[in-house]
């Protein structure tokens, strides 16, 4: 997928869901994406930026050393990752005190551990090709939701 089909995706999305308000609280919510791929990348920068910050990193070492400190809302990592899988720097992540959400993304679905998702506390697993609208209304619903008010590590 290049550049102009991803833009062109953004406007087809944003064109059905015009409930893209910027809302002060959630706008200050932040979102790692961590996808190997730039065209996923830039999807998920292109369709959440409006209303989270949004940040990208392209393999589990970059978002280890750029984010393991920082005060995040939400992982959003894809499974099959250079150097670690997704659930692994998931698991990274978790040992050094994160309590946040974690969304996993995958085009293999039979690589998945159930249990390995419920004991890192993945909260969703979205197969690819991902369906936007049900993604963006998952993280939305993660967001809002009462348990993310405390401050996150």
């Amino acid at each position: 997928m290049d550049w102009h089909e991803i833009c062109s995706l953004h406007n087809v999305w944003n064109s059905r869901n015009p409930r893209k308000v910027r809302i002060d609280k959630m706008s200050e919510k932040k979102i790692v994406v961590v996808d190997d791929d730039e065209s996923i990348r830039k999807t998920f920068f292109l369709i959440l930026h409006e209303n989270y910050r949004v940040y990208l990193a392209k393999d589990a070492r970059e978002a280890l050393q750029r984010f393991k400190k920082a005060k995040i809302d939400l992982i959003i990592a894809d499974l099959k990752l250079p150097y670690t899988n997704g659930l692994e720097m998931i698991n990274k992540f978790r040992e050094s005190g994160y309590q946040g959400d974690a969304i996993l993304i995958s085009a293999f679905p039979d690589l998945v551990n159930v249990d390995e998702l419920s004991r890192l506390s993945v909260s969703h697993f979205f197969v690819k090709p991902l369906d936007l609208d049900a993604l963006n209304r998952s993280i939305e619903h993660i967001l809002k939701s009462e348990n993310n008010t405390e401050t996150r590590i």
